[in-house]
């Protein structure tokens, strides 16, 4: 289930809308063009979702996080995209996916305003040197011919607006919001709904048929399958895991380890694990997320359990006094010094300037265990896809030379500075080779020419690219991130693998262990810390008395209850894979670093996932609108028409219908196994309970009652007349089972009496 939404200003506000954003920082010193003013969610659809409700205040922050922007034609106006994350009390989250553009202000009444606000803006300035002076009038004025007018002069050429003259354009946006971070898919959908309304042709349909197509006819991917849909000109794909297989996560790690260098990366880890305040800082609304994102993602199979804020709104800057554990990130603004930041001097917060390639540690942060083989596998992965483990922010000068210089075109090109396949230059490639060179000074005397050898790619590799369904470098970001977290996620499974002897299981009922929960030891931390190497210790005894831990432990004595959480699920059938290779003998543990050995497997299933697609959604197709609906400008996102995007079709949808199906027939497959199995008392029981449940919902009256009560009230009565009409079936098949079993007897005793006596 997704939904879209749209936030900005409108093209035609009234002149009061035009309010200044109060709680955004630094923003009545700056020129009215640099000030940010209160947004609005223009609109939304579909209107509401019972499960999932519209945070409509929380998604206005989020898409705009410093509030409405204005840009003239001479101002950069680069599409921006960016993702948040709404996480609610119970713990779930919702991903929202932002693709921010402008548009030019056909208002002029806004207009006018944004000229009345820079002539008072000037006027301010000039004020401000009149008062800084206390010399007199002619001092004043020729102090201002000198310098000061000469300075003011410039601010007002290169900061200024004049509406015969200038172009104005106001910020908007328009985002989908989904259960799951499938962020490569919902970022192409929005590049394309993009450049369907900038296009100088309009999209092959309106609008809405796409919108509509993806609020309600793209399917969830089921685990371990990939899916095809359709956006404006292209067809996009997207893919789950399977069940064995680590959680979804779409976020690409390669970022995160180029931002921050795989050292930081691992130090800033190591703080989050032990939940200490770590705030995330850059300019780039998209780098806070992907570096958060990315290191949660790595902390498989524990979760965050504290704040978690990856792009902090300027009007909850008050939540960084919070003192509790948080992981937040905060938008810098350009030119601004660390030192120039407020932030709460605590021991245990961890800075992380991503921008800079720069962080502040806590102090006394313990290592992580076998951290400098666990820091060499992860450069081994890294290298493998040509990615240096020290980052790519800040280079040598030596590197940036030879970047600007000779080997420029190899850097830049995306191959990792690998030779194209197609045609290889093979006597410039070999030209300082010895053997080479003989091999030539013999030719010549010959009179053979060495020409240009060009060598096409293998067959294999065509058909490779033919079958791929998606780009080559994405493809690349998918391997990398499931290998990647494949090494983080083995470290855990070797460090706990014998955790499970360590819980203390409850004995009573699962009511009684919820209540005294706090009173009660669930892990032995004393014997699990005598059983690890020392140079884990400094680290695991601060770990194990983490939240995120106590929940690990919690959530394995509830599974003998109730249903294994899906990260413990995967987590022990991981552990019980390296017991069925590897015996270990009731001993200390050693320190021995093991490297992981399913990184190969692992790529594979995605590779295969993305080469053969499992299933297709069915593509946009022409609503049923009125006449002038739907019409097409170029250069202006226009508002959809909420009619035909207020519910989804009702069985169009021929792959949901078959999904349907198929529940249905497994359901009712199991319901029947459940009734066969029971004896004549139960059964007896259960039709008595439905005769019973049949009586008692004939009595109430229908007209006392609203629709919800009534359709539940009629569900109930269904249900049991099902049940009834189930055992009633069970009892006659049965019966009719003997009954034929007596027959094909008198049938067998009449046949033999006839052959004895013919």
């Amino acid at each position: 289930e997704q939904r879209i939404a749209a936030s900005g200003s409108s093209r035609a506000p009234c002149l009061w809308t035009l309010q200044i954003n109060k709680l955004a920082r630094e923003n009545f010193d700056q020129s009215p063009l640099r000030r940010t003013f209160k947004s609005k969610v223009l609109a939304h659809y579909p209107q509401n979702i019972e499960w999932n409700p519209f945070d409509q205040d929380a998604v206005n922050m989020l898409c705009m996080p410093k509030g409405l922007s204005f840009r003239t034609q001479t101002d950069n106006r680069d599409l921006q995209f960016h993702s948040f994350i709404i996480t609610r009390e119970d713990g779930s989250r919702t991903y929202g996916f932002v693709l921010t553009f402008y548009e030019e202000v056909t208002s002029k009444q806004i207009c006018t305003a944004m000229q009345t606000l820079y002539q008072m803006h000037n006027a301010e300035q000039y004020s401000s040197v009149y008062a800084s002076s206390s010399c007199s009038m002619d001092s004043l004025a020729s102090s201002i011919d000198e310098g000061d007018a000469t300075s003011l002069a410039k601010i007002q050429q290169y900061n200024s607006y004049d509406i015969s003259r200038d172009t104005l354009y106001v910020s908007k946006c328009i985002c989908l919001i989904t259960p799951l971070p499938f962020m490569q898919a919902c970022k192409k959908f929005l590049i394309q709904l993009y450049k369907a309304v900038t296009s100088q042709q309009p999209p092959p349909l309106p609008l809405e048929s796409y919108i509509h197509n993806i609020l309600y006819e793209v399917p969830l991917p089921p685990l371990g399958r990939s899916l095809k849909f359709y956006g404006v000109y292209e067809p996009i794909v997207c893919q789950r895991p399977g069940p064995s297989e680590l959680p979804l996560s779409d976020y690409p790690l390669r970022e995160a380890f180029e931002l921050l260098g795989l050292e930081n990366l691992v130090q800033v880890f190591t703080c989050v694990l032990l939940e200490m305040q770590i705030l995330l800082y850059s300019q780039d609304y998209q780098r806070l997320m992907t570096v958060a994102e990315g290191i949660t993602t790595l902390l498989f199979p524990f979760q965050w359990q504290h704040v978690y804020v990856p792009i902090l709104p300027a009007s909850l800057l008050h939540f960084l006094d919070a003192p509790v554990p948080y992981l937040m990130g905060l938008q810098s603004k350009e030119g601004t010094d660390r030192s120039k930041l407020e932030l709460p001097q605590e021991a245990n917060l961890c800075f992380v300037d991503i921008d800079n390639h720069f962080i502040e540690l806590p102090e006394e942060l313990p290592q992580f265990p076998n951290k400098l083989e666990f820091i060499q596998e992860i450069s081994e992965v890294l290298l493998q896809f040509g990615i240096p483990p020290e980052g790519n922010l800040h280079c040598s000068e030596s590197a940036t030379k030879l970047k600007n210089l000779v080997l420029n075109d190899l850097v830049n090109d995306k191959k990792n500075g690998n030779i194209p396949s197609n045609t290889i230059n093979m006597y410039e490639l070999l030209k300082g080779n010895e053997t080479i060179a003989r091999l030539q000074a013999l030719a010549k005397r010959t009179g053979v020419m060495v020409e240009k050898m060009t060598i096409t790619a293998p067959v294999a590799e065509k058909e490779r690219d033919v079958k791929l369904q998606c780009e080559e470098e994405e493809l690349r970001d998918y391997k990398l991130n499931v290998q990647l977290r494949e090494v983080f996620a083995n470290r855990f499974t070797q460090m706990f693998a014998d955790y499970e002897s360590f819980v203390i299981q409850a004995a009573q009922d699962m009511e009684s262990w919820l209540t005294n929960r706090e009173q009660m030891q669930n892990f032995d931390k004393a014997s699990f810390l005598s059983d690890q190497p020392e140079p884990y210790l400094p680290f695991l005894s601060h770990f194990i008395e983490t939240q995120m831990f106590a929940t690990f432990i919690d959530n394995k004595i509830m599974s003998q209850w109730e249903e294994k959480d899906a990260f413990l699920r995967v987590f022990d059938s991981r552990i019980e894979k390296i017991r069925l290779y590897n015996v270990r003998a009731p001993a200390l543990r050693t320190s021995i670093y093991q490297k992981c050995s399913t990184l190969k497997e692992a790529a594979q299933s995605i590779e295969q996932r993305l080469m053969k697609i499992d299933h297709t959604a069915i593509h946009p197709h022409l609503l049923d609108m009125k006449i002038g609906q739907g019409k097409y400008e170029q250069g202006f996102f226009p508002k959809l028409q909420s009619d035909v995007l207020v519910t989804g079709p009702t069985n169009n949808n021929r792959w949901a219908s078959r999904s349907a199906t198929t529940q249905r027939r497994k359901d009712r497959l199991s319901q029947h196994s459940e009734h066969i199995g029971l004896d004549n008392d139960l059964r007896e029981k259960y039709m008595q309970e439905a005769r019973s449940l049949g009586k008692n919902l004939r009595q109430p009256k229908l007209s006392d009652l609203s629709p919800a009560v009534i359709a539940q009230t009629n569900w109930k009565f269904v249900e049991g007349l099902l049940k009834e009409c189930r055992m009633k079936v069970t009892f006659f098949k049965k019966n009719m089972y003997v009954f034929h079993s007596s027959v094909m007897r008198m049938k067998m005793s009449l046949w033999r009496s006839c052959r004895k006596d013919p």
